[in-house]
């Protein structure tokens, strides 16, 4: 039990105790850290004012206003595509579709 009062008083003392400093250049910060961090800013800024600019020219909804035949993509390319007739899925010689 002795242990336990010494570690809590150990702890209370640390942590009340104050800072000591760490020597002449402690807490003192640089013109190049400043620099930094507006760089960043502007870059922050910078990027999301492009990314604005891009969502507004986005459309309202990406529906089709006219659906074509199933979910494809307008300009699909079905010339190298083999359908089989009972499955309706492209044929893959590399597979065994047998059930």
């Amino acid at each position: 039990m002795m242990s336990v009062l010494q570690l809590a008083s150990d702890a209370v003392i640390f942590l009340a105790d104050d800072p000591k400093p760490k020597g002449p250049e402690f807490g003192k910060a640089t013109p190049l850290g400043l620099a930094v961090i507006v760089a960043l800013l502007a870059v922050t800024f910078l990027l999301i004012r492009s990314m604005n600019k891009h969502v507004k020219n986005l459309p309202e909804s990406f529906d089709d206003e006219q659906p074509g035949e199933g979910d494809e993509a307008g300009g699909t390319d079905h010339a190298g595509v083999e359908h089989r007739a009972d499955s309706g899925t492209p044929d893959d010689p590399g597979r065994d579709r047998t059930p």
